[in-house]
């Protein structure tokens, strides 16, 4: 199996929405997008199923050692293999960003709450915005403020994700919803570490949508029109998760004992028609 074929299974075989909006792009690009999405599997995959806070601490590592030979031109992971002929800035595939996350994947092993908002932003920037911020970058830009537009869009999708993750997170002990906006809401810890559905719950998560959807609203008014073009395999991710936002809504917000998630075809629906229309 070649470096390209192990990134394109990783990506494939998650069923993600990023998987779906590079399906449009020139050969190149998709080449570039899927080993870096492939990396954010690999990084994200040390903290969700590594149980030993301490092996997987040790493997972070690890990754920090293969980033900085991926830029002394030694890789030996398949996705950092992969990663190799991109690593400039046409690319936007920088030591400080590959960095960057995982700096973002530490801060989940080290701390399990999010006490407030401005915490849960610092957060997405690490895992979510430096992402949109690469993934503009290979996809294509001529105005700088796209990657400010980017950047609050990799936040909304984080935000979004924080919603529809609130159970699969509880049963892995962390709570990304911020602290103070609970108690605000009278939402215990314990309630959704039990997945109890009290009385605040609803109101709290409606408050988490409300705000989710007025990031990515501001997100696309950030856009250049002159980049609008280039830039819909983020668009197309935006169109994807608004989408799924709209079914958790419609669901009443029921995420603490299941995942809600948009089939194949509704996601290839929603990509073919969201490229087609820019």
């Amino acid at each position: 199996m070649t470096p390209d074929e192990y990134c394109q299974e990783k990506a494939s075989a998650s069923g993600s929405s990023f998987y779906y909006s590079f399906l449009f792009l020139p050969a190149e690009r998709r080449r570039a997008i899927t080993a870096v999405y492939a990396y954010c599997r690999e990084v994200d995959d040390v903290v969700d199923e590594v149980s030993d806070p301490a092996a997987a601490e040790a493997t972070l590592g690890w990754w920090r050692h293969e980033i900085d030979e991926l830029f002394n031109r030694h890789p030996t992971h398949p996705v950092t293999r992969a990663l190799e002929p991109f690593i400039s800035a046409d690319f936007g595939i920088s030591h400080e960003r590959l960095t960057a996350i995982l700096n973002g994947m530490a801060l989940d092993l080290r701390q399990n709450r999010m006490l407030d908002f401005p915490a849960l932003q610092r957060y997405a920037h690490l895992v979510a915005g430096v992402v949109g911020e690469i993934s503009a970058t290979i996809f294509g830009y001529r105005d700088p403020a796209t990657l400010q537009y980017a950047a609050r869009l990799g936040l909304a999708l984080q935000l979004i994700n924080v919603i529809r993750d609130v159970g699969d997170d509880a049963r892995r002990g962390r709570i990304y919803l911020p602290i103070d906006e609970m108690q605000r809401f009278d939402v215990k810890v314990s309630d959704v570490l039990a997945a109890r559905y009290v009385d605040g719950f609803v109101p709290l998560m409606r408050f988490q949508a409300e705000r989710a959807r007025a990031v990515y609203r501001e997100a696309l008014s950030l856009l250049p029109t002159i980049d609008r073009k280039s830039q819909r395999a983020g668009l197309i991710m935006g169109a994807i998760y608004s989408t799924l936002l709209t079914e958790i809504e419609r669901d009443n917000f029921q995420v603490l004992h299941q995942r809600i998630a948009l089939t194949p075809l509704r996601k290839l629906w929603v990509a073919w028609r969201t490229w087609v229309s820019g």
